[in-house]
């Protein structure tokens, strides 16, 4: 069946292009058009069931009620949450969300990038994990509309909405020392130069340093994106063994968490009679293992509200300045650090 276009409307009511075009955008009045001929156009539109072009649309008036999403990884449950939350919040102002994962990736980033901006959107929300910034001063530069997520980039001013990664890793790390563990491992991840992991790390080192302490680097293992499952059992491998022989460990994220109950299983480490286990970032199976985990939950859904927020009001006033959002965390005291509290 051919499809519908605005002059189809426009010859059948025997008026231009141009008067059925105002109409539909909310200008009749404005125009002086006539209220009887505008609703003979609305319920000609409707009669032969036009859908107007929208990107055609967002080309003329420079707007496409579309947002882009940038996330480092889509699989990630926690990531998968915010995207929930973004589009939910975004559709209840009207806006579409178009969502990309760039996989850690500097350069997939950038191209993606590039796409969602010649897709016309109005504005970005990034979960960057460049190391040069170069795309996102050159959004700025341009006074391209965006905000970004979970990440920030210290060097260069805008808009984010993040947590506070090291007081949260902090509390766990401190929880643990409490509970009489002293030798406590930490398994963060690649890229290590992201603003997430470095203030995670700087978290646990506080802790052990405010508690007396000494920071042993060789109980610090960074776990590569790409090759979580293995690196997790070569590393779990070496500080279980003798010199380092941890009783307890942090790690950075719910990837590496899992893959650490899939290992410990394999090797039959109990938890937490051998080694106490705690994670940054909660999942609904860390209620459900067992023992469950003691984790940091994030503020998911508030992030991503005001991540939406943020970016409206940018784009709404492009001279408001640059907002900065650092949310608190929660600790969930579960029975895998050796201690059960009721969760906070």
């Amino acid at each position: 069946m051919k499809k519908t276009t605005l002059a189809d409307v426009a010859k059948s009511l025997n008026v231009s292009k141009t008067l059925v075009s105002l109409v539909l955008n909310g200008r009749g009045n404005e125009k002086g058009i006539n209220k009887d001929t505008q609703q003979r156009v609305l319920e000609r539109v409707k009669e032969l069931n036009y859908k107007p072009n929208q990107f055609a649309r967002g080309l003329r008036i420079g707007k496409s009620n579309t947002f882009g999403l940038v996330v480092a990884d889509i699989s990630n449950s926690f990531y998968a949450r915010m995207c929930r939350s973004i589009e939910d919040h975004a559709n209840k102002h009207g806006y579409n969300l178009i969502i990309s994962s760039s996989d850690e990736d500097p350069e997939k980033e950038s191209k993606l990038i590039q796409m969602l901006i010649d897709r016309q959107v109005d504005g970005l929300i990034i979960s960057t994990t460049q190391k040069n910034n170069n795309d996102i001063s050159l959004l700025k530069k341009n006074k391209f509309p965006f905000v970004l997520i979970d990440r920030h980039v210290p060097k260069v001013d805008s808009n984010y909405v993040i947590v506070d990664n090291k007081q949260g890793a902090k509390n766990v790390v401190e929880h643990l020392i409490k509970l009489g563990n002293k030798k406590i491992g930490h398994l963060t991840i690649s890229p290590s130069h992201l603003s997430t992991i470095k203030d995670r790390t700087l978290g646990y080192k506080e802790a052990l340093k405010e508690n007396g302490i000494r920071t042993d680097n060789s109980l610090i293992k960074e776990i590569s994106f790409d090759n979580i499952k293995e690196d997790v059992k070569r590393e779990i491998k070496e500080l279980m063994s003798p010199p380092q022989s941890i009783n307890a460990l942090f790690v950075a994220n719910n990837n590496i968490a899992v893959a650490c109950l899939e290992c410990f299983q394999e090797m039959n480490i109990r938890i937490p009679q051998d080694v106490a286990l705690v994670s940054f970032d909660d999942i609904d199976t860390f209620k459900l293992c067992y023992p469950p985990i003691t984790a940091v939950a994030q503020p998911i859904e508030e992030m991503g509200k005001e991540a939406i927020n943020m970016l409206i009001n940018q784009i709404k006033n492009e001279d408001i300045g640059y907002q900065h959002l650092s949310l608190q965390t929660q600790l969930n005291i579960r029975r895998s650090c050796g201690s059960f509290i009721a969760e906070l």
